[in-house]
Formats: C-alpha cells, sequence, structure tokens
C-alpha cells in the first residue's frame, strides 16, 4: 500500500497572494503525471462555515456535491482538477473547535483540562489526514489559509509542525508563498519581508522546502541565491511566480519553473514524463485567440466585489473559450437599474444574466432587466433568485398577475408563485438549513434545454430555500413558460424555459459550481452561443 504524501502551502507577507491558485495549479501538474491528487482548505475564521457570511465579507459561497457551504477556493480546486470537492476539503477553525468542545461535553477527554495543544493542534490533524486514509489520494495539498504570524493562524502552524515530525521529510513538506515587492522608485525587488516571512515561520517552528516568490519582475539569479541562502532553501527550490494575464496560465509558469519536479524530488516519488498537458493547452490556446467577441451583462446587488460571484465569472471564460469568443462581462448593480434608466444600462448588452442572492434589497431592479429581455428577445439565463425574478415578472406582465412575487420578499403577496419549501418552514436556524448539495432533475426533451444537456438526466448543486409554486405551473404552461426540467424525487420545479423567446432560461440550482476547464457547464456554453447568434443577428 502506498503512503500518502501531505504537502503544506502556507503564505506570508501580505493575504490574497494566490495560494489558492498555486495549490491548484501544483495539483494539475501532479494529476497530469498520472497521481491522484486532492486540496484541502483551512480556514482560521470562527465561524463554522463561510454559509452564513456576507458576500462582501468573503466573497462567493461555493457549494460541494454533498451538500457543504465552503470557501471559494475549493471552486479554483475543482475548475482546476475537474475532481469534486467535499465536506472533507474545507476545515475552518469554528468547525475545529465545534468538534472539541462537543468532545468535552461528551466526556470523551476523561476530565483533563483542554487545551490548544494538544487536543486542538490533534483535531486539526485529524482533519488533515483524514482525505489521506479515507480515499486513495497519492498526495494531499493543504492550503493554510491566512498569512503566517496571524494569531489565528498559529495553531494550524503548529500542526503542521507535528506533522512534518510525525510523517517524516520524506513523506511531508511545506511550500512558503510569498511577496517580492518591486520599489519603482529605486528599481529594485525586494527580499527583506520574504526574509521575515519565513523567519516568523521558523520561530514557529516550520522550515519551508520550497519558496515560491510572487513578483511583478523577473527574478535574477542573484535574488534567488540570496533568498536561499538566507531561508536555508537550496536555490533550485526557490521558484518565481511572476504575473500573468490568467490564472489559467500557472500551471504552464510553475511547470516551467519545474516546480511539480522539485516536489516529486523531494516527496521521493517517481518524476515520469512530461505532464499531458494537451487539452489544457488547447484551451489556453482558444482563451487567448477569440474569433468573436459578446457583452452580457451579470445583474447583481454585490457586484462591488466580483469575488461575490467567482464561479459564473469563471463559468463564462470556460464556455467563451468553448465558442472561441471572449465575453465581456458588465457587472450590473441591480438596485441602481429603475424605471428611468434601464435603457440607457441594458441596450448596450447581447445577452443578459440574473444573478443569484437573498433578500428584498435590489429585487425589482432585477425584475426590470428580466422584462427588458424578455420583451427585447435578448438571450437571458437566470440562476437561483435570477430563476425566481423571472418567474415573478412572468405572472405580473404575461399571466396578469398583479403584484405576484416571493413570499421572502412579500409574505402576504396575492400570489405567491415562488414560496418557501415546505421542509424550511419552522427552520429557524441559518447556517446550512437550506436545500443544499446536488439533486437529480429529468430533463424534458424538445427543449432547449434538452438541447444544451444532451440527456433527459443530468444532477446538479443547490442552495436555496424558495422554490416555484407548483399551484400555478398550469398557468405558466399555457402561456408559454413551461417546467423543462423536474426533480423526479419531489416534483420540484428546476428548470423554467420561455418556448416563445429565443433563449429564456432559468434554473433553481447553480450550475456555475460545477463547470470547469475541460468541461464547461453545457448551459454557459448554449447561452453564448445564443449571445453570439443574437449579437450576429444584429449586424
Amino acid at each position: 500500500m502506498t503512503t500518502t504524501k501531505y504537502i503544506f502551502i502556507t503564505g506570508g507577507v501580505t493575504s490574497s497572494l494566490g495560494k489558492g491558485i498555486i495549490s491548484a495549479s501544483l495539483a494539475k501538474l501532479l494529476q497530469a503525471r498520472g497521481y491522484a491528487v486532492t486540496i484541502q482548505k483551512l480556514d482560521p475564521y470562527i465561524n463554522v462555515d463561510p454559509g452564513t457570511l456576507n458576500p462582501y465579507e468573503h466573497g462567493e459561497c461555493y457549494v460541494t456535491v454533498d451538500g457543504a457551504e465552503t470557501d471559494l477556493d475549493l471552486g479554483h480546486y475543482e475548475r482546476f482538477l475537474s475532481v469534486p470537492t467535499t465536506q472533507a476539503n474545507n476545515v475552518t477553525t469554528g468547525r475545529i473547535y465545534q468538534s472539541v468542545i462537543n468532545k468535552e461535553r461528551r466526556g470523551d477527554y476523561l476530565g483533563k483540562t483542554v487545551q490548544v495543544v494538544p487536543h486542538i493542534t490533534d483535531e486539526i490533524k485529524r482533519r488533515i489526514k483524514l482525505l489521506g486514509t479515507q480515499h486513495k489520494f497519492d498526495v494531499v495539498i493543504t492550503e493554510i489559509g491566512g498569512t503566517v504570524g496571524d494569531i489565528e493562524s498559529l495553531p494550524y502552524i503548529e500542526a503542521v509542525r507535528q506533522l512534518k515530525y510525525e510523517l517524516g521529510s520524506s513523506n511531508s513538506l511545506v511550500i512558503h508563498l510569498t511577496l517580492v515587492p518591486y520599489l519603482a522608485a529605486t528599481g529594485e525587488l525586494k527580499t527583506k519581508p520574504t526574509q521575515h516571512s519565513v523567519k516568523a515561520l521558523l520561530e514557529n517552528g516550520v522550515q519551508p522546502d520550497i519558496l515560491v516568490l510572487r513578483t511583478e519582475k523577473s527574478l535574477s539569479d542573484d535574488i534567488r541565491k540570496k533568498v536561499g541562502l538566507f531561508c536555508n532553501v537550496d536555490v533550485s527550490s526557490v521558484i518565481e511566480s511572476i504575473d500573468v494575464s490568467t490564472i489559467y496560465e500557472v500551471p504552464l509558469a510553475m511547470q516551467k519553473e519545474k516546480l511539480d519536479v522539485t516536489v516529486l524530488k523531494k516527496l521521493q516519488l517517481p518524476v515520469s514524463d512530461a505532464p499531458k498537458l494537451t487539452e489544457w493547452k488547447e484551451f489556453l490556446k482558444k482563451l487567448k485567440n477569440p474569433k468573436r467577441e459578446v457583452t452580457i451583462g451579470l445583474v447583481g446587488k454585490y457586484v462591488e466585489l466580483p469575488d461575490a460571484y467567482k464561479s459564473i465569472i469563471e463559468s463564462f471564460i470556460h464556455a467563451g473559450a468553448r465558442n472561441e469568443c471572449k465575453v465581456n462581462l458588465k457587472l450590473i448593480h441591480s438596485e441602481e437599474i429603475n424605471e428611468s434608466n434601464f435603457l440607457e444600462k441594458l441596450a448596450p448588452l447581447q445577452g443578459i444574466l440574473v444573478a443569484p442572492g437573498f433578500g428584498e434589497r435590489g429585487i425589482e431592479g432585477k425584475i426590470l432587466a428580466v422584462k427588458y429581455a424578455r420583451e427585447n428577445g435578448i438571450p437571458y439565463f437566470g440562476i437561483c433568485l435570477g430563476m425566481q425574478v423571472a418567474v415573478v415578472e412572468f405572472a405580473r406582465n404575461v399571466l396578469g398577475f398583479a403584484n405576484a412575487h416571493s413570499t421572502e420578499m412579500v409574505r402576504s403577496t396575492p400570489y405567491p408563485v415562488i414560496d418557501l419549501m415546505e421542509q424550511q418552514k419552522g427552520v429557524t436556524e441559518k447556517g446550512g438549513t437550506m436545500r443544499l448539495g446536488a439533486y437529480p432533475c429529468n430533463i424534458k426533451e424538445k427543449t432547449k434545454v434538452f438541447s444544451a444537456y444532451g440527456k433527459i438526466e443530468t444532477s446538479e448543486r443547490h442552495r436555496h430555500r424558495y422554490e416555484f409554486n407548483n399551484e400555478y405551473l398550469c398557468d405558466f404552461e399555457k402561456a408559454g413558460m413551461i417546467a423543462a426540467g423536474i426533480n423526479p424525487e419531489t416534483n420540484l420545479v428546476e428548470i423554467m424555459e420561455n418556448t416563445k423567446h429565443p433563449w429564456f432560461v432559468g434554473v433553481q440550482f447553480h450550475p456555475e459550481y460545477s463547470s470547469n476547464v475541460l468541461n464547461p457547464h453545457p448551459l454557459f456554453v448554449d447561452f453564448v452561443k445564443a449571445v453570439i447568434q443574437y449579437s450576429e443577428s444584429k449586424k
């Protein structure tokens, strides 16, 4: 039986350096060499999961197939590896402490004083090793959230120190990602922040094996030697990570720097022939050489922070490349759309997507965007709340149900075309209580959705509480808005399609969660294709 190898990725100097992208890129290179790899994220915040966090605080909440609400980095892992993640791939300090406190309440510690070391660190180590013991992975990459020196990261760094000792140098290694800033005034790259960052790591008993240096200017051999000398790392293990035009170039940049070869040698794993990246390079070629361009509006209420819609933005990159088309995404705040300006904001668009969200803020702006798309034959794609507002708009303006609404926004609406799911009534807790994870969907033949999927059965991920109210389904279908997708177990409506429109689809699920580089989601691919056709018809 082969021993699972563990790679720990820490960050220093500043946050948002791209530990998730480096983790995913290294994993991609190892996977392309035939190794079974997975990545997990350890998040130092005390929230149990990001499900209750405001998107402005933390960006998108990513949902796994098994229904875990997780960090958006897991989206990167799946998009790069095309392998689903699970509950075990995201661990938070809140979850660690919750588990330890529950054990203490049950008396599992036999009356001992419960402490950070060994009880919290033991639980962290157990979670890290869980993926390696439960599944047959050759390599488990663990990304430690936050920056070295943060108080909240200390238990994780201590757990890494212990694990490195327990696993041995040939079964584990630490990659430290830091910044080498460029001072324009002196025209110099400065290595001192990296030296201080490594010093902070050493003070906690962890010696990095490989340094990945983020930089906007190329590193000279002298800088690499200097960093290696001051940080106790051989010069071949000082890796340059220079800025690139797209995150999907990073695996190739890391391959050029021989990061994967260095890792395999240190872990005493066979270095096979060059990684098989033909499809990846083909994707990049199409991405960088589009034959046409379109402009699509993403209407949402968290647009100030694009990370709130990270998976949707990336899905358009995948679908655009598949269609050899550059998708210019225009983020439009739904609160800023009103009767006096909607034409000015929406007329330049060749396609409209209304994004997911919760609550009443900005809802009327979304409904106006739907109305404009429906009346003008502009390709429309509604996701989750985007489907629900499409239903509300149709009820009001086509069926004549004045004041139709979702009971999430107006409880006393005379036409509750969107209503709370039966099993959600009486639920008072916020975290992890929605309809979460993958559910089956049967697709109706002879629909645009069927021609996109090319199959009758699919499975998609959900994150919501409210559903289409089936009491109104007959009214909708008579007027041309049909249920193109139904959950076979509960009869809940999953997809609504307007048959009197060139391309008008609303889905209750989140297709963006399952789109990746090599397998773009069929609905995004078909939507972009429809937008191209609409754009060309207007020339």
